[in-house]
């Protein structure tokens, strides 16, 4: 790159020009759109021992109108030169041109005596330098811990919008452009980047320099330098996969490696779209805010995220990396290839990622039964959708934070279980056709929803595919009007409840929005419900066939034919569709009673979506408590996991929230009644990694529960393992599936908990350490939990990217949750400092904490600190549902303590 050299050196003899005159030319948090990058060459030089680097950056330019100004994104950037070249590389200015900045847009502006021409093409060529970053953001420095001391790495991380933080850009997803990257390091270091390098130069300083990166959005360029090793294969089609680790962490990457290979090559035949670059690097970042980010070619992971350790792994955290995997490079087709125009449409991105999980993993792990995990996904959607302060799937954003902000339950598990619902609306096969013309079509481009839409749609019609729907308007229609349809699902807030009832052959249908913190006999519930409606492509099941019924629920209200002879109905087949179901009359009865006589009549997802649906219903004050608890008394007979689960999981959360509101008779009734009830399965399990991945996933939740409730064999057990364990110096091998409940039993002793905090510091595997810090944090002793809070905030003995899991597990902590929310208060600048207002940690620390609250106190409480920072709350929607949360808290209580206490009495005579 001697042209960088001699040009900034031919620059730094120019006499700046003035710029007394001149103001800001732009005022709008977006760029302008009449200059557009076409080609990015980008040298930098980061220094990992004073923790800074130097930068060059000659962007060319296409102009599409006449201007003087190049705008363009630049955030704590030390831009120390500034001209513009024309095609030949000449300058159009004898003089230094002058650099505006706009820091509350993270916008600058250079101003160009000489008119840029629209049609012509020119260079911006930029100098600049900063320090390497300490939070999570841009170029940042990383480090970590050997045998021989601290070793620091450089690493990024860019989206949504941090490319600005490294190099001054057009940081918005819609203008792609492409890359070369050359990166300087000292010999002891490894760089990488998007692309392979495809020359080294060998000097003092050795300088990479990679291949021309195909056209791609800001936010997917990176670059690491590092002194990490790797472990490589090769996919059928000849991509080159590497899977990088510290040093010391090597060996933890071989199953990462083996389920990247496997799963890439599922989608080069899935999407029938070959994979673009001729690498794909996987990086566990030791210091790493999010889970992974799908960096072209380069993805960067949490450590928990992708390496995996056999003897201190348990079953659910494989299926945890190997969902991760699936995920990102789910994106190198969804985000990377094709990509939304603006943020607004970023479940695009997220919400086809998360679904290729189950897709993907399903076919190359069939074993890892991930199939098990879909609908606790839309649960989890269901529980964010079902407050007043959601929001739709495309929502408007436009400054950073509300940007981070749309990175939440609504973009992933929402937008999953939609495309869940098209798919099986329009067949396996339309859906993938469909998608694969959307990627073909917009390939190396940016697409919005109707998109999408039309892609199917046109699909649908060539092919006359999808189910057969009954509905009048539509046999009317040479097909279904798809964009109509799922407009419903993607620009409106919420999720629908479908109310069913017998009427003689008949099943009366009406669908309303489903609320958990108001009842229809609210005087807010009409203005509430005014203007929603769905189109509901409805499933049904009856005793009298095997068959599923399909309706297309276009109105409020609506009815079928199911015949005089059906005894009971399922409706929601399999909860393929993203609603709820109430069964008016005599229906949960008779749903019940089926339960109890013949369970394996319904399918295990229709007897958890029953299960889920009885105990969401009783939250919104809709359905009796009494009766959902009657619903699940049929569990001991439940031999499938799933089912099993979501029942206990609901008398776990009462557990829990009653012993931290120190009930005394609740608790104790509640726990004596778990133990009584589910004494056969507990005692059933093994002390072991045995089984299946189902049957290690219920062992180690029944465990887990088990011994909080104080069950003396299962504490016993736990102890004798713990001291075995410690008296081995922890050279023994537990079972990794029980390791965190006996670290919790054992945590609860005064040296058992010291032992558990030294091991964690001297410990390789990060998924080992967070069970670890999860049995810390379970200690009754506050004085241990504010040592842990202080830890965490040091940043040193626990890192700070697990700052936030950790207020959150002291939070759960009957003994911790004031003292996390206190914690949070106090250190509230602090922890915004560290993790960005908007990020996933932030939102993870509001939701943590205050949704342990259950009284009007509480949420006063909660309200006034919101208000005395009420300039930053005021850009957060996590506020409002955190407000939600509480709400909805209070009126469990309210409308289900007294039953719950009643019911207990009752079982327990």
């Amino acid at each position: 790159m001697f042209w960088v050299r001699f040009l900034v050196l031919a620059l730094l003899s120019q006499p700046p020009l003035n710029t007394g005159s001149l103001s800001f030319p732009w005022s709008h948090l977006r760029l302008p759109e009449n200059i557009v990058p076409l080609h990015y060459h980008l040298l930098l030089h980061p220094n990992l021992t004073i923790l800074s680097y130097i930068g060059t950056v000659r962007i060319e330019l296409q102009v599409q109108n006449n201007t003087n100004w190049v705008v363009l994104h630049s955030k704590g950037l030390r831009i120390t030169t500034a001209t513009v070249l024309d095609q030949n590389l000449a300058h159009l200015s004898d003089q230094v041109l002058p650099v505006l900045h706009n820091p509350t847009h993270e916008q600058v502006a250079i101003f160009s005596p000489r008119v840029l021409t629209g049609g012509q093409k020119y260079f911006l060529l930029l100098e600049f330098g900063a320090e390497l970053g300490e939070g999570f953001y841009g170029f940042y420095r990383s480090t970590y811990r050997t045998s021989t001391g601290e070793m620091t790495l450089a690493s990024t991380h860019f989206e949504p919008t941090s490319a600005r933080m490294a190099f001054p850009c057009f940081d918005e997803p819609s203008f792609k452009a492409n890359y070369s990257i050359s990166i300087r390091r000292s010999p002891a270091h490894t760089a990488l980047s998007n692309m392979p390098v495809v020359m080294v130069l060998d000097d003092e300083l050795m300088e990479d320099r990679f291949a021309v990166s195909v056209r791609m959005s800001s936010y997917l360029v990176a670059f690491i330098v590092c002194d990490f090793r790797s472990v490589s294969a090769t996919t059928a089609s000849g991509v080159k996969v590497s899977v990088y680790a510290a040093p010391e962490k090597w060996e933890q990457t071989h199953y990462a490696l083996k389920a990247a290979v496997k799963l890439l090559e599922f989608y080069e035949k899935y999407f029938n779209i070959s994979y673009p670059l001729p690498k794909q690097d996987l990086v566990a970042i030791p210091d790493f805010q999010s889970g992974a980010m799908e960096n072209w070619g380069l993805i960067t992971f949490r450590e928990t995220s992708l390496l995996y350790d056999p003897t201190t792994s348990s079953a659910s955290d494989r299926l945890w990396v190997t969902k991760v995997i699936a995920h990102e490079l789910a994106h190198q087709w969804f985000g990377n290839l094709v990509t939304m125009k603006w943020w607004n449409d970023i479940w695009l991105n997220e919400g086809f990622a998360t679904y290729m999980e189950y897709i993907s993993v399903d076919t190359t792990y069939p074993k890892l039964r991930v199939e098990d995990y879909l609908l606790d996904t839309c649960f989890v959607a269901i529980g964010r959708d079902s407050l007043n302060s959601s929001r739709p799937i495309s929502s408007v954003a436009e400054s950073p934070t509300q940007i981070k902000e749309m990175f939440d339950t609504v973009s992933y598990n929402k937008g999953a279980c939609v495309l869940h619902m098209l798919r099986h609306y329009l067949t396996d096969q339309v859906f993938q056709i469909g998608i694969m013309r959307y990627l073909r079509r917009y390939s190396y481009s940016n697409a919005r929803n109707q998109d999408l839409w039309d892609s199917v749609a046109n699909v649908q019609e060539f092919t006359s595919g999808g189910h057969c729907y009954s509905n009048s308007q539509a046999a009317k229609n040479a097909h279904l009007d798809l964009t109509t349809m799922m407009n419903t699902w993607t620009l409106q807030t919420g999720v629908p409840l479908v109310t069913v009832a017998r009427q003689g052959s008949r099943l009366v249908l009406k669908q309303e929005r489903f609320l958990r913190t108001t009842h229809p006999s609210d005087p807010a519930w009409p203005s509430l419900q005014q203007g929603y409606l769905w189109h509901i492509p409805l499933t049904y099941r009856t005793d009298t066939s095997s068959s599923i019924h399909r309706h297309l629920m276009t109105t409020l209200t609506d009815s079928v034919e199911v015949g005089e002879e059906v005894g009971w109905v399922k409706v929601n087949v399999d909860m393929a569709g993203y609603y709820l179901v109430h069964y008016d009359g005599p229906g949960w009865d008779d749903l019940i009673q089926l339960l109890k006589d013949n369970h394996t009549a319904l399918s295990f997802m229709d007897r958890t979506h029953l299960i889920h649906n009885a105990f969401q219903l009783t939250t919104a004050g809709r359905l009796s408590l009494d009766k959902a608890l009657d619903l699940i008394g049929y569990l001991r007979s439940e031999s499938h996991t799933v089912p099993l689960l979501q029942g206990l999981a609901y008398l776990e959360a009462f557990y829990r929230m009653v012993e931290r509101m120190d009930i005394p008779d609740v608790t104790h009734n509640l726990s004596t009644y778990i133990l009584w009830y589910f004494r056969g399965v507990i005692d059933r399990q093994t002390w072991s990694d045995k089984g299946s991945v189902s049957e290690r996933r219920l062992r180690s939740e029944l465990l887990s529960l088990a011994c909080h409730l104080g069950d003396l064999s299962c504490l016993e057990q736990a102890q004798r393992s713990f001291t075995h364990w410690l008296d081995s110096n922890s050279t023994l091998s537990l079972p990794a599936d029980v390791t965190e409940t006996v670290y919790s039993v054992g945590a609860q002793e005064d040296s058992g908990w010291a032992s558990l905090l030294h091991i964690y510091t001297l410990s390789l595997s990060e998924t080992h350490k967070h069970k670890i810090l999860s049995a810390l944090a379970s200690s009754r002793d506050t004085n241990k939990l504010h040592r842990l809070l202080e830890l965490g905030l040091e940043g040193e003995v626990i890192r700070t990217q697990d700052l936030d899991s950790l207020i959150v597990m002291v939070a759960r902590n009957p003994r911790g949750h004031h003292l996390a929310w206190s914690y949070v208060q106090k250190y509230w600048s602090t922890l915004v400092d560290k993790f960005q207002l908007g990020s996933f940690s932030i939102r993870n620390i509001i939701i943590g904490t205050t949704g342990q609250f259950f009284s009007t106190e509480e949420l006063t409480e909660v309200r006034v600190f919101f208000e005395s920072i009420h300039e930053q709350a005021s850009q957060l929607r996590v506020t409002q549902v955190a407000m939600d949360n509480i709400q909805k808290n209070i009126l469990w209580l309210q409308r289900n303590l007294g039953t719950l206490r009643s019911w207990l009495d009752q079982q327990i005579d």
